[in-house]
């Protein structure tokens, strides 16, 4: 059995791909005569017909009927957090920032433009150098504990 080789007079769209526009209002054979498919009058057979998204025919939209909630603080600092049990596996006199947290995926949600706030959750039993924009005090004091540095950045 031969193999053709591929030509590009032989090359066609997949089966279905392509499909054949509507051609509107050529004639009653083709179904789509007449009223070319809008139906007989009113505002959806008119030209430039219909209402805009999302209006309901004068009744109370859905996006002014369900109540507003929330606040977002344009001038608050988001900050990626650390819980001082992600950095128990570090070796000894390692010193952690926004960037090594970042580049070794200790923290869970990874935010942009963001600073580094460590928590005091879990244990820590390694000495470390770790600075950050904030610290909880309980983080603090096991950092210090177990022999380490919290240095604060501004």
């Amino acid at each position: 059995m031969r193999i053709d080789t591929m030509r590009i007079d032989t090359i066609a769209p997949a089966e279905g791909a392509r499909t054949t526009e509507k051609r509107l209002g050529r004639g009653i054979g083709s179904g789509l005569g007449k009223t070319s498919g809008k139906g007989h009058k009113g505002q959806w057979a008119r030209s430039g017909g219909g209402v805009r998204p999302g209006f309901e025919g004068g009744q109370m939209p859905l996006a002014r009927r369900i109540p507003k909630r929330g606040f977002h603080n344009k001038w608050g600092k988001d900050y990626v957090i650390v819980n001082i049990s992600a950095l128990n596996d570090l070796p000894a006199g390692t010193e952690v920032d926004y960037g090594y947290v970042l580049e070794n995926g200790l923290a869970k949600e990874v935010k942009h433009d963001a600073g580094l706030k460590v928590l005091g959750g879990g244990e820590l039993k390694v000495a470390l150098t770790v600075r950050a924009a904030k610290f909880s005090a309980s983080a603090k004091a096991a950092i210090e504990a177990a022999g380490g540095t919290a240095e604060v950045l501004e």
